[in-house]
């Protein structure tokens, strides 16, 4: 190893340095008080645990991005989170039973093993919630508006939220009687939006089925409000499971529009992200220049069927180093008060009364501030005592 490698950092692992942790704390502060003002509990999971409860009951994808490792100790595999989501599941059922609904949040690292997106760090910080509980449109769209409000808060000059539902592709393979095989070959296409693709592979499985047309139509059932209506009709002859689903997505966005008439729903009604483990409505905020979604979520009501506590839940999770990297966080440039350390005691409790007051005080030698030091104003001893005054 070289000298110069020994400060290197692996591949999409990076440091946070002061100005950019400042203003990421600051919007991980707001968030979470945010969603202690909805009623959400503030949760810290660990950053690992046996992959026998962190991967449980979640898709290939999730498992994909875990690190695993071994435990010294026991001899068994651990991972390192991914998403904070199972951790939440199983504290639910577990470690913070309630007999009704349970709100909680989290912010924290997750690690992954692979980057999401070339760009992408291996280290984003999340912030989120998890609504446990409640069955009904009522905690989808609470946690839809919730998304909106945080976006908001984020800096966001526009809320762009998309909305599907995976309930519409599980109750169509089902009639469609597909085997798992081709059931995932087409979520892989669908998941792209292969139509070249999913033509060839309508004609090769399902020629003749009186489902092809609505099979074919997935992928162009994509637009605004007018998509709901495009869908009844191709839905018409379809398991009453699908039109449902249709009419859920409707329930939520005629509330959330209502409440935030300057937000922008499209609709998706072939959106399977997250489809492993996903189970009803799926949400997403985008921005321009971020390939993947800023925030994302949706129902996820069987998790928590693997602890041994079969509960609805759905949630969301802000990317807040994504909104970071974009530019959306406001940094503001330090503000802080220099005092020339004169060995004083009335000096040294000057101080400590402003730290008390949330002031940023820093000490010297040096009679003014270096550049460095960030302070704006400085304390002297006039008129025989300590006075904040600004900076000449």
């Amino acid at each position: 190893m070289t000298y110069a490698d020994r400060w290197l950092l692996p591949d999409g692992v990076e440091e946070i340095l002061p100005a950019e942790a400042e203003a990421i704390e600051q919007l991980r502060r707001r968030l979470v008080d945010l969603y202690r003002t909805w009623g959400y509990d503030l949760v810290i999971p660990p950053l690992l645990e046996y992959t026998d409860s962190l991967l449980t009951g979640l898709g290939r994808d999730v498992d994909l991005l875990t690190f695993k490792v071994t435990d010294q100790l026991s001899g068994r595999t651990l991972g390192i989170r991914a998403d904070i989501t199972p951790q939440t599941a199983r504290m639910d059922a577990h470690s913070f039973t309630l007999p009704g609904a349970n709100r909680l949040c989290y912010a924290g690292h997750v690690v992954h093993a692979k980057p999401k997106n070339p760009l992408a760090t291996r280290t984003p910080i999340q912030a989120g919630v998890e609504f446990f509980g409640e069955p009904g449109t009522r905690a989808d769209i609470e946690v839809v508006s919730l998304l909106l409000e945080s976006l908001a808060l984020a800096g966001l000059p526009r809320q762009h939220i998309d909305l599907g539902h995976v309930g519409i592709y599980r109750a169509l393979a089902d009639a469609a009687d597909l085997s798992q095989t081709q059931e995932d070959i087409f979520f892989d296409l669908l998941q792209r939006k292969a139509v070249t693709e999913i033509r060839a592979w309508v004609a090769d499985n399902l020629n003749g089925s009186p489902l092809a047309d609505v099979f074919l139509a997935l992928p162009g059932l994509a637009g605004d409000r007018s998509v709901l209506d495009r869908a009844r009709d191709c839905f018409a002859q379809c398991p009453p499971a699908v039109l449902a689903a249709v009419d859920q997505l409707e329930q939520v966005a005629d509330v959330v529009a209502e409440r935030y008439p300057a937000a922008e729903l499209y609709f998706d009604l072939g959106e399977v992200r997250g489809y492993h483990y996903l189970t009803g409505l799926v949400f997403a905020a985008f921005a321009p220049g971020y390939g993947n979604p800023i925030a994302s979520g949706g129902r996820y009501d069987h998790i928590g069927e693997v602890f041994g506590r079969a509960r609805p839940a759905t949630g969301f999770a802000v990317d807040i180093s994504a909104i970071s990297k974009l530019g959306l966080i406001e940094r503001q440039a330090p503000r802080g008060i220099w005092a020339a350390d004169q060995a004083m005691p009335e000096q040294w409790q000057a101080v400590q009364a402003l730290r008390a007051k949330g002031e940023r005080v820093v000490f010297g030698a040096e009679p003014t501030p270096p550049e460095e030091a960030g302070c704006d104003r400085q304390l002297v001893l006039k008129d025989g005592h300590y006075q904040v005054i600004p900076l000449a």
